[in-house]
């Protein structure tokens, strides 16, 4: 039978799959740890509305009773935030019109910059930051519940 021969890094008495578990459990819970920074409160922002498709339209046209089509353009100034929300039942689209927004998730963060979209489905969870030095501005249409 072949004797495994750990590497110098391994000398301390641990063998390889100790280490392996040893690293996973350290990234997971920094994965974890992570996700727990996520802010609670909004700050720096302001939201326009600007349209609304109402519920009774919403009904006869596609059959959604009790759903709004909603636009709104949303500012985060410098240093501001959006908490931490999720999509489940708000489905929507962002489109940047100016700066840059970082979005966080707990798999890490990415950078939305102006003339970018992305979509918010039922798998979304997010916040976002605007680190930048001028106000980042976004056109969001969601399709919300009626309340």
């Amino acid at each position: 039978m072949a004797k495994c021969t750990a590497p110098p890094i391994f000398t301390n008495g641990l063998t390889q799959y100790a280490a392996v578990a040893l690293v996973s459990v350290a990234l997971s819970t920094t994965l974890s740890q992570a996700d727990a920074h996520f802010p609670t409160e909004h700050a720096g922002l302001q939201v326009e509305q600007l349209a609304v498709v109402p519920s009774e339209s919403m009904e006869r046209q596609l059959g959604l009773e009790g759903r709004i089509l909603l636009a709104r353009r949303i500012t985060i100034e410098p240093g501001g935030q959006i908490a931490r929300h999720g999509h489940e039942s708000v489905p929507g689209i962002v489109f940047m019109e100016s700066g840059a927004w970082t979005e966080g998730t707990a798999d890490g963060e990415i950078v939305h910059s102006a003339g970018e979209a992305f979509i918010e489905d039922a798998d979304t969870t997010h916040w976002f930051y605007n680190r930048g030095d001028a106000p980042a501005s976004a056109l969001v249409f969601d399709i919300k519940p009626d309340n």
